[in-house]
C-alpha cells in the first residue's frame, strides 16, 4: 500500500515571481525573460563571457552575473539596450488591454524571423 503524502501542491499561476509574492512580479518575469534571451544569445553563438562583454559594451563579472540569473543590477532598459547590441531589434507594442481585465498586463514575446 502506497504511503500518503504529506506534501500540498499548488498549481502555478503561470508566473513564478507571482506565486512568490514578489512586488511587480510581471516586471520581474520580463527582465528574466529578455535576459534569457541574451543567455541564448551567447550561447548559440559560443561567445566567451569576454567576448560577450565586449560585444554588450559591459565588464566580463555583470556578463557572468546576467548569465547566472542575478539580475538586480539590470533594468528592463539596460537588457533591451544589451540585446540591442547583440544584433537583435527589440520592439515595444502598447495596446488597450481587453474589457475582461482590470489591469494591462507586461510580457515578453520573442519572434522568431
Amino acid at each position: 500500500m502506497a504511503k500518503k503524502s504529506d506534501i500540498t501542491v499548488t498549481p502555478s499561476s503561470g508566473n513564478v515571481f507571482a506565486d512568490l509574492g514578489f512586488a511587480e512580479p510581471e516586471e520581474e518575469l520580463a527582465r528574466a525573460q529578455l535576459a534569457s534571451r541574451i543567455q541564448q544569445i551567447v550561447k548559440s553563438r559560443r561567445l566567451t563571457q569576454v567576448a560577450a562583454a565586449s560585444l554588450m559594451g559591459i565588464d566580463q563579472p555583470k556578463v557572468s552575473a546576467l548569465l547566472n540569473g542575478r539580475l538586480a543590477n539590470f533594468s528592463s532598459t539596460r537588457l533591451m539596450r544589451l540585446l540591442t547590441a547583440l544584433g537583435q531589434d527589440v520592439e515595444i507594442v502598447i495596446r488597450a488591454k481587453p474589457r475582461r481585465r482590470q489591469r494591462g498586463h507586461i510580457r515578453v514575446v520573442e519572434v522568431h524571423a
